[in-house]
This record gives C-alpha cells, structure tokens and sequence, in this order.
C-alpha cells in the first residue's frame, strides 16, 4: 500500500470548495488523498482498523485506481480525471432498512445536484447514475455491525468528471462541457450530499419516492430465468418492486448479475 499523506493533505481544494458552499452546516471531514492505489476501499478499512473510534466522517480520495470493482466484482475504470472515493460515515439513527436504502439516498442526492447543472439523470437501480443511457457514476454501500449494533456506515462512489471512459459510459465533460466541473468540485458536492444523508439517518425513506420517478427502465429482464418483469416502483426499503400478470415479487438485489433491457 502507498504511504499515507496527513489528514487533509492534497485535498485542501475539495475541502475549501466544500466548507464555502455548506457555510454553517460544514462538518468536521477528515480526509487523506493518494495520487495512485489499486482500490479506495482497503486504505480506508486500513485507516479504521488502525483508528478505529470513528468521531467524525472521514475519506479516501485517489487520484486513479488500478484494480477498482464495482458491483459482481468487475473491474472498474477509475483513470486520472475521476472521482473515486470510499467515505466511512458515523451513524447517529437507527440503523436503516438496508444499505441499499442508503445507496438510493446517496444517488438521489447525487442526481439532484446534476440536475442542477442542467443533466437528466437516471437511476439505475440499486446503485448507478445514468445520462443519456450511459453509465456516469456507481456507488456501493455497506453497513458495519457489531452484533446488531450498527456502528457505521460505508459507501464507494466512482464519478467520470473528465476522465478517459470506456464506451458503455458517458463523463460530465462530454455532456457539460468546461462547465463540468472538476473532481475536486464535485468531491465537494458529493461531501454535502452525505452529509445529508447522515442529518436524516432517523429516516431515509424520503429518498423513496425521489428515486423511484427516477428509475431507468419500466421493464427488467430476470438474469436468471430471462423471463420479462414490470417495475411497479419501490417499497419503503428500497426494494424493486415487480410485477408479471398476477405474480408480484420484491427484488433486493440483483439475484446473480443485472439484467437491464437499457
């Protein structure tokens, strides 16, 4: 693994962005930068083991990743002009529904932000953004425990920002032009929205409705039998509710790989 630079160093210019847009509501964020890793996630659980009183919400931001996955374990390309970040959140609430009703508000909130900027953007459920039918970003929750303590919250998120992509994706260059922004610009957006989502940990399920006139598809092929389901929506956890004629069943994750008809 790389060595560490200090809290904070290398990320000033995210940190300065993000203090003067969440003025009041800034929280304490410790951060820890490195030009180059194979992955975000083991520094940060490397971080935790070795400081593992989790006070304030901390992240690891590389500037590329070479061997990054995202969902089922596939490679995702993470080269310089990204943003990759793993973010470890203290959890004051009860514990949510699930991880996947976290993913949903870190998206939600994520898209409302580039709407702002002029985007339509869908989610492709549980854990991608989409414009324009292509993949702009991917996130991957998780829930730590201890016994039935919930003791934080973790959450991996890859943005295309002006990055090399490969053709199934879309970056916000392309679609934005200079306006785009930077990694650093939208490092600070993304801190805001977590932020969010720690402030409403009693409750997340605002995000349910939000999400669900979000979603990409009406219709989603069963990766393991092929047959073609209806989405009806989302339950309050965040499950894909489906139907086929008079059969109806909840989908809490993809059953053993996606099976988009986008």
């Amino acid at each position: 693994m790389p060595p560490w630079t200090e809290p904070s160093r290398g990320c000033g210019g995210a940190l300065a962005l993000y203090r003067r847009s969440a003025a009041a509501d800034a929280r304490p964020w410790h951060l820890r930068w490195v030009p180059v890793c194979s992955s975000t996630e083991p520094l940060l659980g490397r971080w935790l083991r070795n400081a593992p009183q989790l006070d304030h919400p901390r992240a690891v931001i590389a500037g590329r990743q070479i061997r990054a996955t995202g969902q089922w374990g596939r490679p995702w390309m993470s080269p310089r002009g990204g943003l990759w970040i793993s973010a470890a959140l203290p959890w004051q609430g009860r514990p949510p529904a699930s991880a996947m009703l976290i993913g949903l508000a870190v998206a939600t909130g994520l898209a409302e932000r580039l709407e702002r900027r002029g985007l339509e953007v869908a989610i492709k459920w549980p854990n991608d953004l989409l414009v324009n039918g292509r993949k702009l970003a991917g996130l991957l929750p998780r829930l730590v425990q201890r016994g039935s303590t919930l003791r934080l919250v973790r959450i991996g998120v890859g943005l295309n920002v002006e990055n090399r992509i490969p053709s199934h994706g879309v970056a916000l260059r392309q679609v934005l032009g200079p306006a785009g922004g930077s990694p650093c610009l939208w490092c600070a957006e993304l801190l805001q929205v977590l932020d969010r989502c720690m402030e409403d940990s009693v409750d997340l399920r605002w995000c349910v409705p939000e999400a669900e006139r979000r979603l990409w598809s009406d219709r989603v092929r069963d990766p393991d039998d092929g047959l073609i389901w209806s989405i009806s929506g989302l339950a309050p956890n965040g499950a894909l509710r489906l139907r086929r004629g008079a059969q109806t069943k909840d989908w809490t994750r993809w059953s053993s790989g996606p099976g988009s008809l986008s």
